[in-house]
């Protein structure tokens, strides 16, 4: 089983990985855009849910606090559904005869690798927020434990001041 560290590490590498993502995808939207500026309307799918996961991502490693973990993971979500529409999106412009072919092929192999960034992290939230779970309870096992032993202690201590 992996520790919380190791887990830690993982989704902050995965954050930087996807925010990279991100604004790679958006240079390469903002080329695909400039290239057919003159030739007709841009309309390659060169939005990028992967940078705004990634930020989230960053911010879930640092605090990891209930809500954020959910933030992230809704976050992850939609950069998941929004990698596979802007595949599909780019895979249809694709089949079209272009000039834009090598665009095309790198705007789709960001998605699949966001894709995979987004489903990798969504798993290791879940992780981190079952190991928390785990952390947290046996914290209070201990604090229950500790408070039951400090009322043995004192009651032990009021029989023998009576005697």
């Amino acid at each position: 089983m992996c520790s919380s560290r190791k887990i830690l590490w993982s989704l902050l590498l995965l954050s930087v990985l996807e925010v990279g993502l991100g604004v790679a995808s958006i240079v390469l939207g903002a080329v695909g855009i400039s290239a057919v500026r003159g030739e007709h309307k841009p309309q390659q799918g060169d939005a990028s849910p992967f940078l705004v996961c990634g930020m989230c991502g960053v911010l879930c490693a640092r605090k990891r606090t209930g809500l954020i973990m959910i933030l992230f993971s809704a976050c992850c979500i939609c950069g998941l559904i929004g990698g596979i529409l802007n595949f599909q999106f780019v895979r249809a412009l694709s089949k079209k005869p272009s000039s834009m072919h090598s665009v095309h092929l790198a705007a789709m192999t960001l998605a699949c690798l966001g894709i995979s960034s987004c489903t990798l992290s969504t798993w290791l939230t879940c992780r981190l927020a079952s190991s928390e779970q785990q952390r947290m309870f046996l914290e209070r096992e201990h604090s229950l434990h500790h408070s039951h032993e400090m009322t043995d202690k004192v009651a032990h201590v009021k029989r023998k001041k009576s005697f």
